[in-house]
């Protein structure tokens, strides 16, 4: 085979020689999957882990869903599990003894080889292999002639353990956020009173009282947003239901308020910080009789928009169903804890979500540079 000799952008140091180009079925070993007979597959976890596709992969490792009693293909504890079926080329790893559907294949391939095959999805290498106008597949033949170019195995030791740590580190931070978001959906359950209650199973110190049913027309005043087109370009920004989209010279509203979605995204309720336009989908609520921002903000987090959808094609709201919903509220002063409380959990959740995005992308970036 002729050899192409390269180099990565990025080497580790007393590293110089030239990558040389090989099939990935000469370096690894592949299995294609072989779907069990329908009969026997099972939802108890007593028998196989059967692994069929990419919805049984999360954050790029196995999660047990679907079971099985009959053993075609098997892959054991960390070898890498490849989709062959659309979505193709997404990898995993297991952690588990796991069954192959016919949508996976397993690579008996070290980290390097594992890191690798991740980049090459990212960079549509599959693609140019799938096979069909509406289904996406690829074979045992494209699995084993697809070109790898590899440097020698010490090297590709060094690439594949600083890989994995990055891959650790992101792995800590997701699950960190993940945590972070479940604490949130907790307290959101534990500090509004349940159906039927007055109070909340947990309260700030020093409030006892009940809190009182209130229509939300009687604490937000409804607005509408309006075509932008005939405006300037400018410094007021202007936001739809999935947020910003640039900037004019005119201001909708001078004061803080909550936007939410009039049709298509209905369910996504933000602050819109003063002064801003918003787009004619796209509702902004503003407290009235001294109730507090941050602590509706966090209600409409609380409460199920995709109940008062009025249309039975793209989702919409109307002004007339959002102020006739009936929630209990509880004092002003209470209201300003809880809303403040909750204003520091998101922006802790928010700040966690950027760090991870920072290393996803910095991970992309030195696979882009240390691999060829």
């Amino acid at each position: 085979m002729k050899t192409i000799n390269k180099q990565p952008k990025i080497r580790f140091k007393g590293y110089t020689d030239e990558w040389q180009q090989r099939k990935l079925g000469e370096i690894a070993e592949i299995i294609m999957g072989q779907s069990p007979k329908g009969e026997n597959y099972t939802e108890n976890p007593d028998d196989h882990i059967l692994v069929q596709g990419n919805a049984d992969m999360k954050n790029g490792r196995v999660v047990p869903r679907v079971w099985t009693t009959q053993i075609t293909k098997q892959a054991n504890p960390e070898d890498i599990i490849l989709s062959v079926r659309a979505p193709v080329g997404d990898v995993g790893k297991t952690d588990f003894n796991v069954v192959l559907g016919r949508g996976v294949a397993a690579i008996k391939g070290n980290e390097f080889i594992y890191q690798n095959l991740k980049k090459m999805k990212e960079t549509g290498f599959w693609t140019r292999f799938s096979t069909g106008s509406t289904f996406e597949s690829i074979n045992s033949t494209d699995l084993k002639d697809a070109l790898l170019l590899l440097p020698s195995n010490e090297e590709q030791i060094e690439i594949g353990n600083f890989f994995k740590q990055l891959d650790d580190t992101i792995a800590l931070h997701q699950r960190k956020l993940e945590a972070l978001e479940k604490t949130k959906k907790s307290f959101l359950q534990k500090m509004f009173p349940k159906k039927d209650e007055t109070k909340p199973e947990i309260r700030f110190a020093g409030f006892t009282d009940d809190w009182e049913q209130r229509k939300l027309g009687e604490i937000i005043q409804v607005n509408s947003g309006k075509d932008y087109k005939h405006l300037k370009e400018g410094e007021i920004p202007v936001y739809g239901t999935g947020g910003y989209m640039l900037s004019v010279d005119e201001a909708l509203s001078y004061k803080d308020a909550i936007g939410l979605g009039r049709k298509g995204t209905i369910n996504n309720p933000y602050l819109l910080k003063a002064p801003f336009w918003t787009v004619d989908t796209l509702f902004y609520s503003v407290p009235i009789n001294n109730n507090d921002l941050l602590f509706i903000n966090t209600l409409f987090q609380n409460i199920n928009w995709k109940k008062y959808d009025e249309s039975t094609g793209v989702p919409s709201l109307s002004k007339n169903s959002i102020v006739k919903i009936e929630k209990k509220v509880p004092s002003i002063k209470e209201q300003e804890k809880i809303g403040l409380f909750f204003l520091k959990l998101s922006d802790n959740i928010a700040l966690h979500h950027r760090q991870l995005e920072v290393l996803k992308n910095m991970k992309t970036s030195f696979l882009q540079k240390m691999y060829i």
